[in-house]
């Protein structure tokens, strides 16, 4: 007489067929977060899209844009916002050169000033660098409001010194930039990138004859150009975006004044068309999104070697 053999469960096994369960449990929590998080930042672009293609003459009486979610539904889309706002304001062109310009002689100096100043941090030894470094990174949590004062004192003497001071001091472009040029950020971005690099490849140039100025501009900058295309869109969306420190150093100088000064005028007590104002935040907006989907391969690659 043949026994058949029962299988014996044991304790482990019902351990086993509950970590599938908690797997799955656990990316749907994180997919939920990571969706909630997507929604909160995307929804304030998403609807002054909505609004800037909004026909103002499909908004009947009692309803307005702010009513929400019927505002997201339009009755009628339209273009025309984005023609008035360009007809009824044609300086907003040339607001949107001088921001470029603006944006990109801060680009330049930006680069080229942090990585001079985190070359000597990265991989010269002297006294005092520990200290140095940490009283630049320090500076970080000042607020920018704090340097205004000082900058506008300094702009004012540079205005008046003979020749080079109407290109430098108050009214010009690079008044608006000069100050703005040395961050602490800049700095330690471009720091970490240096620290990341191998020691041997420095090492190597040395032994073949090159001079301190050939390694940082043949060997570091080259291994470096994530990081530095990283600080490139940092710097661009400060400067792109920003409204306070431009409205006062081009203070007399109103056909020098950047995009994000310009478009306030589409907003004010004598001028209350949420279309025509959502259509310019649109125009404004689309530059830096589509700049940043070309760049974002680079914007990851240089986040990754400032973590380090």
């Amino acid at each position: 007489m043949t026994r058949t053999a029962v299988p014996v469960r044991t304790a482990a096994q019902p351990r086993t067929a509950r970590r599938p369960l908690r797997r799955t449990f656990s990316r749907v929590l994180i997919y939920a977060v990571l969706l909630g998080i997507f929604v909160f930042a995307t929804f304030p672009l998403v609807w002054t899209l909505v609004i800037s293609v909004t026909d103002s003459n499909s908004v009947t009486t009692g309803r307005t844009v702010y009513d929400f979610p019927a505002s997201l539904f339009p009755a009628r889309v339209t273009i025309s916002n984005f023609f008035n706002v360009l007809q009824t304001y044609p300086a907003l062109g040339r607001a949107f050169v001088n921001s470029v310009i603006i944006s990109a002689l801060s680009i330049v100096l930006t680069v080229i000033i942090s990585a001079l100043a985190a070359y000597p941090l990265a991989r010269n030894e002297f006294w005092g660098k520990a200290l140095i470094f940490n009283l630049i990174v320090v500076t970080m949590v000042l607020p920018t409001e704090t340097s205004f004062l000082v900058n506008m004192l300094s702009l004012a003497h540079l205005r008046q010194l003979p020749g080079i001071g109407p290109w430098i001091g108050i009214g010009s472009y690079l008044g608006v930039v000069l100050p703005t040029v040395s961050t602490a950020f800049g700095i330690f971005v471009m720091r970490q990138a240096f620290l990341s690099i191998p020691q041997s490849l420095l090492e190597a140039a040395r032994i073949d004859g090159a001079s301190e100025g050939q390694i940082f501009r043949r060997v570091m900058l080259p291994l470096s150009v994530p990081s530095m295309a990283a600080l490139s869109i940092f710097t661009l969306v400060n400067t792109w975006n920003s409204y306070f420190w431009p409205s006062i150093a081009l203070t007399g100088s109103q056909d020098k004044l950047p995009l994000a000064v310009e478009m306030l005028k589409l907003k004010g007590a004598f001028n209350d068309n949420i279309f025509n104002t959502a259509a310019g935040a649109v125009i404004m907006m689309v530059p830096i999104l589509l700049l940043f989907l070309f760049a974002q391969r680079f914007f990851m690659r240089g986040l990754e070697g400032a973590t380090k």
